[in-house]
């Protein structure tokens, strides 16, 4: 029995079988967590690509900006080119986003009195989009609770009427 217990064999395999599902939670957690910057990321820039678009529209689509609104044809084409990329059709960029995720609204910004925007009274017309997609995990339920988990993002941009 001595020799039994000074035998040091397959320690090292023993060691690496405790720890092994430690490790494996920590690389799905990794993948996850890299996976929803990834997802945030895309979001944000998204709606940046559609604040930019917004922002070129022409100054008639935004006859009523001091009640927050927006023409319905500039609505539609920001929602979808912020969603999929393109104007009209293409597959969104993240699962599960539709185009009621995304809404664009309008204010004036008495701050911005300069330029083309000297003669306006109440200041530039200033358009925003915002987005909140719901997170799907890229592991499903081992990605673990997520139901509630949003990807939100805002962007600004004066309207340049080009």
């Amino acid at each position: 029995m001595p020799a039994f217990h000074a035998d040091r064999q397959g320690t090292a395999s023993a060691e690496f079988v405790l720890m092994l599902p430690l490790l494996v939670v920590m690389l799905f957690a990794m993948f996850e967590g890299g996976y929803f910057l990834y997802c945030q990321h895309i979001v944000t820039k998204a709606v940046r690509d559609g604040a930019r678009f917004a922002a070129r529209a022409n100054f008639s689509n935004y006859t009523n900006c001091g009640a927050g609104t927006v023409s319905a044809t500039v609505v539609s084409h920001v929602q979808e080119l912020t969603r999929t990329g393109t104007l009209s059709g293409g597959t969104a960029r993240l699962p599960g986003w539709v185009n009621s995720d995304v809404t664009v609204t309008c204010a004036y910004n008495a701050s911005f009195k300069d330029g083309i925007y000297k003669l306006e009274t109440s200041g530039a017309p200033t358009v925003t989009v915002s987005a909140s997609v719901k997170y799907k995990p890229l592991f499903g339920v081992l990605g673990g609770h997520s139901a509630n988990l949003h990807l939100n993002a805002s962007a600004h941009a004066a309207v340049m009427g080009i």
